[in-house]
């Protein structure tokens, strides 16, 4: 495991704030499920002869004697979640996630056996519309983000389960007839899952791949008419994207549109967010016909693109923005309740109040130590209430002003331009 989670750091929570912002401003909302599932759960909605269940889950017997596996990816279990508390039948639903996920794979980086992931999941509709809104939603994550120039959206139509049926037997009898110029992992995949061939890296196979027979030529008529009407859609709302016949996903579950974002911006080409329709899956899991779509984003790559490219602000790096001395026991009770007036007009800062008294010095050692932009501090050794507070730049320059302490919110207001 890494020794560092990406949760722990301001980028990530700068992620992490920005995501729930856009699931808000697109209606979804938050669903939680636990780490620990069914093994069967996953290879019945991922795939038996896929690398995340054959290679990368980590699957153990409890004292029940039950499989028991660290998920993986969060689709399945968002679907099994949702289905047992009766949230899909005859409902439309927008919902989202995040957390943890685990797989067994080699660590490198932007890549962990835990690793966090976030994702959306549109439950009963049955349009294009709901797949270019799903796209919409990163795009419009990566605008927050300051992203959008150094992703790419690729974008394919796999057709049904009976479309790939009969491209898997064309592209099983084409992979045989050039079996000598295979390499061992696309001969191994060519009879279980051929499809995942399309996905290999080694440049010979591609090679080979170049006069395979066309997925496209396979989808079936209304297949094809969806996704003419999502690209419309798309070109109509302003998100560029381009087709990539090879696309075809890892996951079993998949069909009709698939979609990914890549970006090179991190050396090698990567994938940092890929999603699509799932139309079977619910039923396949043992719920009522459903139709789905949605996607999941990892946030180690997107953590390493916006430290790389200087994205997040230095506000959003500072968990701190005020710091508030209370020197005396006398003003203790005043400066709890500064405090609190403080917070509640400005909802969005950082205020730490100092508790536990101490020395002038050492409090404003530990307000510089804090990270906090400004200090406000309230002094008094009398019986009568302060009148006044001083509020001082935590910078070189020091700089410091006394006002009213009825006007303390105004004046940060206006050091603060809020």
């Amino acid at each position: 495991m890494n020794d560092i989670l990406p949760d722990q750091t301001p980028s990530f929570q700068y992620l992490e704030n920005r995501f729930q912002q856009v699931a808000k401003r697109y209606g979804y909302r938050e669903i939680r499920f636990p780490v620990l599932e069914q093994t069967q759960l996953f290879k019945r909605s991922i795939g038996e002869v896929t690398d995340i269940v054959e290679k990368e889950m980590y699957s153990f017997d409890d004292r029940n004697g039950d499989n028991l596996s660290l998920r993986p990816e969060g689709t399945a279990s968002c679907v099994r979640a949702a289905d047992q508390h009766g949230l899909l039948f005859n409902q439309q639903q927008r919902l989202w996630y995040q957390g943890p996920m685990f797989r067994h794979e080699r660590p490198q980086k932007g890549r962990y056996r835990q690793f966090q992931q976030f994702g959306i999941e549109a439950f009963g509709m049955a349009g294009p519309d709901i797949d270019a809104e799903v796209i919409q939603f990163s795009a419009s994550l990566w605008r927050d983000l300051d992203l959008g120039e150094y992703l790419t959206l690729q974008i394919n139509n796999i057709g049904g389960a009976e479309d790939r049926k009969l491209y898997a037997q064309a592209l099983t009898a084409f992979l045989l007839s050039n079996v000598a110029a295979l390499d061992d992992d696309a001969r191994n995949r060519m009879h279980s899952n051929p499809m995942r061939v399309l996905d290999s890296k080694n440049s010979a196979v591609q090679a080979v791949l170049k006069d395979a027979p066309k997925l496209a030529d396979y989808v079936s008529e209304a297949s094809v008419e969806h996704y003419s009407e999502l690209k419309r859609l798309l070109q109509l709302t302003g998100v560029a994207y381009v087709e990539n016949p090879r696309l075809v996903r890892g996951l079993d579950y998949y069909n009709n549109c698939v979609f990914e974002w890549i970006t090179d911006s991190l050396g090698a080409q990567g994938t940092v967010c890929g999603g699509g329709r799932y139309d079977g899956l619910v039923e396949q899991l043992g719920g009522k016909p459903t139709l789905a779509a949605g996607f999941a984003l990892g946030a180690e790559r997107l953590v390493l693109m916006l430290d790389s490219l200087g994205k997040v602000p230095e506000s959003a790096r500072r968990s701190v923005d005020i710091y508030l001395l209370v020197v005396g026991k006398q003003v203790v009770e005043q400066g709890l309740q500064l405090a609190q007036q403080i917070r509640d007009r400005f909802p969005d800062l950082g205020l730490i109040s100092h508790c536990g008294g101490g020395k002038y010095n050492n409090q404003l050692k530990r307000a510089f130590n804090s990270g906090a932009r400004l200090a406000v501090i309230i002094e008094g050794d009398g019986e009568e209430p302060v009148a006044t507070v001083k509020i001082r730049h935590l910078d070189d320059s020091g700089e410091s002003v006394s006002v009213e302490i009825a006007d303390t919110g105004d004046k940060l207001a206006e050091i603060l331009d809020i």
